[in-house]
């Protein structure tokens, strides 16, 4: 395959992480403000999966997932020059516990579904936290510092959220918010990452992002 094909394909790859976070974003907005007595502050994304429309929340999260297995993909092609594994390997984890959560809805298979969350709400952090280590090693230190507080930021809204579904007094009122926060500020990230990289030169020899 010649280099401008790769390339092309690396692109293309790296396009869906673009696209992936402002479907999955408007997809659950849109579901979650129509649904008939469907509380988006207390309930998570989740549960729009359920009942007669569940359907569509179903293909957003595979359909999501997809695409963000497809950036990560798009990611390990990108920053092969630097070694970097783990932060694409991360992402891609992120990326197939959404499409479980999607194959595994929360009223038929609660434990499974529970189980892919893991990999998203504690997989994309990791994934932050990884990739600003590697871009204080690239000198990007703004960047660097975005990363480790997304990385903070959703942990501890999801923190939030899991306590309120759990019953928490004071939190259970907003634990959607929480959750919706979590998602919001992960998945801006996913996004920012996969323009900055679709930006970024494309020679192989260059260890830069």
């Amino acid at each position: 395959m010649t280099a401008p094909h790769s390339r092309v394909i690396t692109k293309t790859l790296l396009a869906c992480g673009v696209i992936g976070a402002p479907l999955f974003v408007f997809v659950f907005l849109v579901e979650g403000a129509t649904r008939p007595r469907y509380n988006a502050l207390r309930q998570p994304v989740s549960d729009l999966a359920i009942g007669e429309f569940g359907l569509i929340q179903t293909a957003n999260f595979i359909i999501t997932g997809l695409l963000f297995l497809a950036f990560a993909v798009g990611l390990r092609r990108r920053l092969l020059p630097l070694g970097a594994v783990w932060g694409s390997l991360f992402v891609g984890l992120f990326a197939v516990g959404l499409i479980g959560a999607g194959i595994f809805p929360g009223d038929r298979h609660p434990l499974l579904h529970g189980l892919c969350g893991i990999p998203v709400f504690f997989g994309l952090p990791i994934a932050c936290f990884v990739f600003s280590r590697l871009f204080v090693r690239l000198g990007k230190y703004g960047w660097a510092t975005y990363s480790c507080l997304t990385g903070v930021i959703m942990l501890a809204m999801f923190i939030l959220a899991a306590m309120g579904f759990g019953g928490r007094p004071g939190l259970v009122n907003h634990a959607g918010v929480f959750q919706r926060l979590s998602i919001t500020v992960g998945w801006t990230w996913v996004t920012l990452l996969a323009i900055y990289s679709l930006r970024s030169p494309y020679d192989a020899d260059d260890a830069r992002l």
